[in-house]
């Protein structure tokens, strides 16, 4: 366990809520939403289930990047397709995932605003 696993799993023991093994599953999940492109897609996707060229088209760049960054979010377990014909269909396995990337966009807007959030 490293040292940050420690402080979590610390932090977290002493109040009976998580342990080092949720806190690297919350820092994996973190670490897949942590790229632009990613947080674009997981936008797109709370609106509706999207085919790659749909995503493609909406974000303006690759299909291979896009593939790309899906393949990333499926391995988190953010997305998840489905065959429809020859395409498959994107969804968001829990729209409260869509949450944690509007929340963070939202502390993003308010500091680059001048506002604290509190």
């Amino acid at each position: 366990m490293d040292s940050q696993e420690r402080d979590c799993a610390a932090t977290t023991a002493d109040r009976g809520v998580v342990g080092a093994v949720e806190c690297a599953a919350a820092g994996d999940l973190l670490r897949a939403l942590a790229s632009p492109t990613r947080i674009a897609i997981v936008m797109l996707l709370r609106e509706r289930p999207q085919c790659v060229h749909e995503i493609v088209g909406a974000l303006e760049v690759s299909q291979p990047l896009v593939s790309q960054h899906l393949r990333v979010l499926k391995d988190a377990g953010v997305v998840r397709g489905h065959r429809t014909g020859r395409e498959i269909v994107y969804e968001l396995v829990d729209h409260h995932l869509a949450h944690i990337v509007t929340d963070a966009l939202a502390h993003a807007m308010e500091v680059s605003d001048g506002t604290v959030a509190e």
